[in-house]
């Protein structure tokens, strides 16, 4: 509200546009032969920054709007403890944030065309401008992740949870701004799309989960999506990095027109994603095997109370 209310006065109105709207657009003609119509593009800049932390408080008051008037109220009437109350939370949020950005973000897949045409990945590199749906959609994603950092603090997050928060937390700024810096916008999207599916479904079971400890089915299908998640993503850097930068003309770098085609660049960044999908990977299976030893430690004892003889009374084999 107070960025909004400099726009009624002159002298703060041209610093609240640089908080509020999109920075660094270029009018170029649609086409050649209708050089009337013209569309705006946007390529990035310090400025960005500026809009990235007008988001980001955007984002923690959206945070505190689903925390008071959603999820508490849920949390009142489930009477949850504090450890199911405390990842109540964060699958409440998560789930919300992830369903947001999946519909938006195959929306402009959709738009686009990414999704029919593969090569689009690398395509026309570098992607240097983007449309402003795009655009929008990164600052956005870095603007929400950056507010976690606060909310380790507005929700009192233990102590022995912060750092695995922290690096949570910075997997996602890393990739997401590497790809928007490094103009690998077209294969971030379509990476972030399905992680951001893969990870809803997660958390959209935990949360039917904590309603009825019965609810297994949805972390089966997770469980099953992760892992063709991880291959999906593999399969696609492989291809954008390994087949179709590899073999584009122009391979050298250019800072002026946004150019990272270089052997490095493209190891780096395919390292990164690998390093990354391993971790999870990593994650993941430790995931299962403690679900799997919990269930099996819990089968003995309901087979030790069958055969468990009352006080008083002899067994068959003593008697």
């Amino acid at each position: 509200f107070i960025a909004l209310s400099f726009f009624l006065f002159q002298i703060t109105a041209k610093a609240a546009v640089i908080f509020v709207t999109l920075q660094y657009n270029v009018t170029i003609p649609a086409t050649e032969e209708q050089s009337s119509e013209t569309i705006s593009l946007y390529h990035y800049g310090i400025k960005d920054l500026a809009t990235i932390f007008f988001y980001m408080l955007v984002a923690i008051i959206i945070h505190a709007i689903i925390q008071e008037y959603v999820l508490d109220k849920i949390n009142r009437k489930m009477h949850f403890s504090k450890t199911k109350h405390s990842k109540f939370n964060e699958s409440g949020q998560l789930s919300a944030f992830y369903l947001f950005s999946c519909v938006w973000g195959t929306s402009i897949l959709v738009s686009e065309n990414y999704i029919s045409d593969p090569t689009s990945l690398w395509r026309d590199y570098p992607h240097a401008l983007i449309p402003f749906q795009m655009k929008f959609f990164y600052i956005l994603q870095l603007a929400y992740w950056f507010h976690a950092f606060p909310e380790l603090y507005f929700q009192k997050t233990k102590k022995e949870d912060i750092f695995r928060q922290i690096v949570y937390i910075g997997l996602y700024l890393f990739h997401i701004a590497g790809a928007y810096l490094l103009n690998l916008t077209h294969l971030g999207l379509v990476l972030l799309v399905l992680h951001y599916f893969v990870e809803f479904l997660f958390h959209i079971s935990r949360l039917f989960y904590f309603s009825d400890e019965r609810y297994q089915k949805g972390f089966s299908l997770w469980a099953v999506l992760f892992v063709l998640g991880r291959l999906l993503t593999l399969i696609l850097s492989v291809l954008t990095f390994g087949f179709g930068l590899a073999r584009a003309e122009d391979q050298q770098l250019n800072f002026s027109t946004g150019n990272f085609n270089i052997l490095a660049v493209r190891i780096s960044v395919l390292a990164s994603i690998c390093m990354a999908q391993a971790f999870m990977m990593w994650k993941f299976i430790n995931f299962q095997l403690r679900r799997w030893r919990e269930h099996s430690s819990s089968q003995p004892q309901s087979v030790k109370k069958k055969f468990v003889t009352p006080k008083g009374k002899t067994s068959r084999k003593e008697r």
